[in-house]
């Protein structure tokens, strides 16, 4: 790929993402984009917006609705070959007024403050116990990569925890579900979208059977209360019963692991973050908001526009996919000064990392408890904690986090 700032106009820097050098730093693309306008026309029926302000109105927007089956078919034709398309498709990701409100109010239940606050004791038990493992992985300084043995490992037990799932098949289901988020990457990833569809084929199965148990064992966890739904003849169908605990797994593992990926890696990089992560109790939460802010684990989201829709000033027109990047709007000039610069004592953040509106995402408050609880506790076990090299990223662009990142424990 030539450098970016040779590229002409925005379709070329668009096609630069999801390249290999624009998929592992895409910041200086956005910022080559943004140069040509907050807003813009890439080509017929695809648009996209990189403003902060502009991101927010159309997230809260009613007349634009996220991608369902019916625009998939417009846009990506044969998309319904692959099973992690149409799986997600069943979720209340893709499903859009009234369908989502029905489904946002049955899975909401598993998201009640309550029960969220209430999972605090297992996070800080898996937590010490995750620590426990590493410190017996690194004994004698050798290096253990973090996000194997640790950023991975504590969402999936949290969201195990949630679903039911028993702690035996929690190292299957975190390669699995590690394998179907590339379907979340649509078509920038389509060379590997058929690992996503096995994944699906593999989740789908032992979901049937998860589902099978909680009806045979009731308790008291997201799978059974959608059961309950299910069964009590709520306007769940079965394929939507399935398409929103793929969500849930998927969505409440990789977030997390990247945002705690992310957290370590800037800490260990500005020493004077780490001391106070572990000398000033309050320091936590400003500090992840502002991750959340810096290095967005969900880079872009998307909207379609079945009518004309204004969005402050520009039209999006009928027909048109509009692609947010929740990246470039939390880097917005217009929003944050000196946005390329991390600094935890920013005031007023509030990223898009999440989203807004009505899909804002249910599990956000859990995954900032998470790592919340997480950060401070590993720096302050393990005072001298070092990287032993370079962390490495994955090949995505929508999913931005770590591959690897080995460390050193003492």
């Amino acid at each position: 790929m030539p450098p970016i700032e040779q590229l002409a106009g925005p379709r070329e820097l668009v096609a630069a993402l999801v390249t290999p050098e624009g998929r592992q730093n895409p910041y200086p693309v956005y910022e080559e984009l943004r140069a040509h306008g907050d807003l813009l026309h890439i080509r017929p029926g695809l648009m996209m917006a990189l403003g902060y302000a502009e991101i927010s109105h159309a997230l809260r927007s009613p007349r634009l609705r996220v991608q369902d089956a019916r625009s998939y078919d417009v846009v990506h034709p044969g998309w319904r070959s692959h099973a992690s398309l149409r799986g997600y498709t069943d979720s209340m990701l893709y499903t859009n007024p009234p369908d989502h409100a029905r489904l946002r109010r049955l899975v909401s239940k598993g998201f009640s403050p309550a029960r969220v606050a209430a999972l605090r004791p297992a996070i800080e038990r898996v937590t010490g116990r995750l620590l426990d493992r590493m410190a017996g992985l690194a004994a004698g300084g050798t290096p253990v990569d973090f996000i194997a043995e640790f950023a991975s490992r504590l969402p999936i037990a949290v969201i195990s925890e949630l679903l039911g799932v028993p702690e035996d098949d929690q190292a299957w289901f975190r390669r699995v579900a590690k394998d179907l988020t590339i379907a979340l990457e649509g078509i920038t990833n389509v060379s590997r979208i058929g690992v996503a569809d096995a994944a699906m084929d593999e989740l789908s199965a032992y979901f049937d059977e998860l589902i099978g148990r909680s009806r045979r064992e009731p308790r008291d966890d997201i799978v059974g209360a959608l059961v309950r739904a299910h069964d009590d003849g709520d306007r769940l169908t079965h394929d939507e019963l399935v398409g929103n605990l793929m969500l849930l797994l998927t969505a409440g593992f990789e977030t997390t692991s990247f945002l705690l990926g992310h957290a370590l890696r800037l800490a260990l990089e500005q020493p004077r973050h780490a001391a106070r992560l572990r000398g000033e109790p309050g320091f936590v939460t400003g500090y992840v908001e502002e991750v959340l802010r810096f290095e967005s684990p969900v880079q872009a989201t998307s909207r379609w526009a079945e009518t004309d829709v204004d969005v402050l000033g520009t039209t999006v027109p009928a027909g048109t996919k509009l692609v947010l990047v929740l990246a470039a709007g939390n880097r917005d000039p217009r929003r944050y000064t000196d946005p390329g610069r991390f600094d935890p004592d920013r005031p007023d953040v509030q990223p898009l990392s999440f989203g807004a509106g009505a899909h804002f995402c249910l599990g956000a408050p859990l995954s900032r408890m998470e790592a919340q609880i997480a950060l401070p506790t590993l720096l302050r076990r393990f005072p001298r904690i070092a990287a032993a090299e370079p962390p490495t990223r994955r090949d995505r662009w929508v999913g931005r986090g770590l591959e690897r990142f080995p460390i050193v424990l003492e």
